[in-house]
């Protein structure tokens, strides 16, 4: 069974559970193999982050839309995925999906560079024009909250909530829901369908 995010009374939630809406059967088509653990409704509004121009703020500036949320690297095997990942905030984001990315330098410190110099790389190698943020840890006692949260709402193989490696992504709707986690060797282009299904 997995742990669905329900808002109202028990009432609500046994109607919820009888007469499912389009958007109901959608997310649960999206989610073939993974236990999502019960968690708050849009409980990621709160958290602050440091864009890399150094502008602190709160995800509630990306309240009301689908999120793709991932740590990146500039040094890895998979940093080709910028591309992919620009590809589809650049097809998506007039439907409401915003990719964020978050460089990490805790995986083989394939993410050595200052902010500015992250900043360059990605708009001078991949055209980069999503948000992405100051460096972060997303394992460890020094996770960033955000990371913390998604690991909770979306475990990984086997129940581990430990972050594998770079390019790890979380998909997120738009009540807040964290919808699905994919593993590195998942390309962007394989999340299009998924994407497709919550906008």
């Amino acid at each position: 069974m997995y742990a669905w995010i329900q808002e109202g009374s028990p009432a609500e939630w046994n109607q919820a559970l009888l007469y499912p809406t389009l958007l109901d059967l959608q997310s649960r088509a999206i989610l073939p193999h993974r236990k999502l653990r019960t968690v708050a409704p849009m409980q990621f509004i709160d958290i602050e982050v440091t864009t890399l121009e150094g502008e602190r703020q709160t995800l509630a500036s990306y309240a009301g839309k689908t999120l793709l949320i991932v740590n990146v690297a500039s040094r890895c095997g998979f940093t080709p995925q910028y591309a992919g990942l620009e590809a589809l905030w650049r097809q998506y984001r007039d439907r409401g999906l915003v990719v964020l990315g978050f460089p990490c330098n805790q995986f083989g410190h394939q993410e050595p560079g200052t902010e500015e110099e992250i900043k360059a790389f990605c708009s001078a190698r991949y055209e980069v024009s999503f948000p992405v943020f100051t460096k972060v840890e997303v394992n460890g006692a020094g996770a960033h909250p955000l990371f913390t949260r998604l690991k909770e709402a979306a475990p990984g193989v086997l129940g581990s909530t430990a972050i594998k490696w770079n390019f790890t992504k979380f998909l997120i709707d738009k009540h807040g829901q964290v919808l699905k986690r994919y593993g590195s060797m998942d390309t962007p282009a394989s999340l299009a369908r998924d994407i497709e299904a919550v906008l």
